[in-house]
């Protein structure tokens, strides 16, 4: 922990390959920082491309990861922790643009509300232009809805007193899921989670095909995700929580089930009949969804998707783990006095 004194607010910016957007990540950070004590850290994932050179230029702390094998969704935001000394711990990715007054009206919030862990607001994404943000905008989820959530996807307000009770903010070993699993831990220390009815951040994705996104899910292992949590999840407190809030362990048992069946028709019968029942297994679940989504395209992506995550979920669970309270190797690139240019921001 740095030996200044502690901060209000640290924002916490995790990123990797982000020179397209970490500058107005950055700005919109430093902006949302006006008449509050706080800090700005990058916590970045090693990045190959510009983004820490434009980091540079701002009055931010900017950290690294030494080894590229660290490399997680889980280990971005806990590399931030590591160095951060505010009271309250802002997360947003670098592709994000945090709304000015949200920090203000969080901190607000927290301070009215002493049994809630962590608060959110409107998550916008703004480049809804595949299949997987189109159904991300038109699913229905309540915790994207103000009021209690069972988790804050995408960006948060968080109190450190909450972090420091279940010991470390996200687990290093995940490449997907740690907001949920975050929100697990909390929860099962009898914590609380809130959205509130205001805009907190602008998500500026990917653009490219859905499918494109699938195989790099596969690529990075964030496809791996489900199967992570689920074992870090297993034989802990915030289990039973985790199984009853998140469907997809299930969904993946599901799935498999559906390969077995096609196989066994496949292996213990023969003939015109095998063939019309293989048909008739391997075209069902596109039918479903199709008809659920009332889009053919929409129906095929969701089954597609079914499948790349189960494919990837028993790889996930049997991952090896390291201690996720462990400190991640990283380097201090720059602290905020020694930023190269300060780029005013209004």
């Amino acid at each position: 922990m740095p030996d200044k004194e502690p901060a209000t607010v640290s924002i916490i910016i995790k990123a990797f390959n982000e020179e397209q957007h970490i500058a107005a990540a950055i700005e919109s950070a430093l902006a949302a920082l006006a008449g509050i004590d706080g800090e700005v850290i990058l916590a970045d994932s090693a990045s190959s491309d510009r983004t820490i050179a434009i980091a540079e230029t701002y009055p931010i702390k900017i950290v690294r990861l030494n080894n590229t094998a660290d490399r997680s969704c889980g280990a971005g935001a806990q590399l931030g922790f590591q160095y951060s000394s505010g009271r309250f711990l802002c997360l947003m990715d670098g592709d994000m643009r945090l709304d000015a007054g949200f920090i203000a009206a969080g901190i607000r919030f927290l301070d009215d509300n002493p049994k809630v862990a962590g608060v959110g607001g409107a998550v916008v994404d703004r480049d809804v232009v595949n299949l997987e943000y189109e159904q991300r905008a038109n699913r229905f989820d309540p915790d994207r809805r103000p009021g209690l959530v069972t988790r804050l996807n995408g960006s948060g307000l968080y109190r450190r007193s909450a972090i420091e009770s279940v010991r470390y903010l996200t687990d290093r070993n995940l490449h997907g899921c740690e907001e949920l699993d975050l929100a697990a831990r909390l929860i099962a220390r009898g914590w609380g989670l809130a959205r509130i009815d205001r805009h907190a951040v602008d998500h500026y994705g990917y653009r490219g095909n859905a499918y494109r996104q699938l195989a790099r899910r596969m690529w990075s292992r964030n496809a791996w995700g489900p199967g992570e949590i689920f074992r870090a999840a297993l034989l802990r407190p915030h289990f039973g929580f985790l199984m009853r809030k998140d469907k997809t362990a299930l969904l993946a048992g599901l799935v498999m089930a559906w390969w077995l069946s096609i196989a066994a028709v496949a292996i213990f019968a023969d003939g015109l009949p095998a063939l019309i029942a293989i048909a008739a297994l391997a075209v069902f679940p596109f039918v479903v969804m199709s008809r659920r989504w009332r889009s053919q395209r929409n129906g095929i992506y969701s089954v597609a998707s079914w499948n790349v995550f189960t494919l990837c979920f028993l790889p996930g669970l049997l991952r090896p783990r390291v201690p996720p309270t462990a400190w991640i190797a990283s380097t201090v690139i720059q602290e905020p006095a020694v930023a190269r240019a300060h780029l005013d921001v209004a």
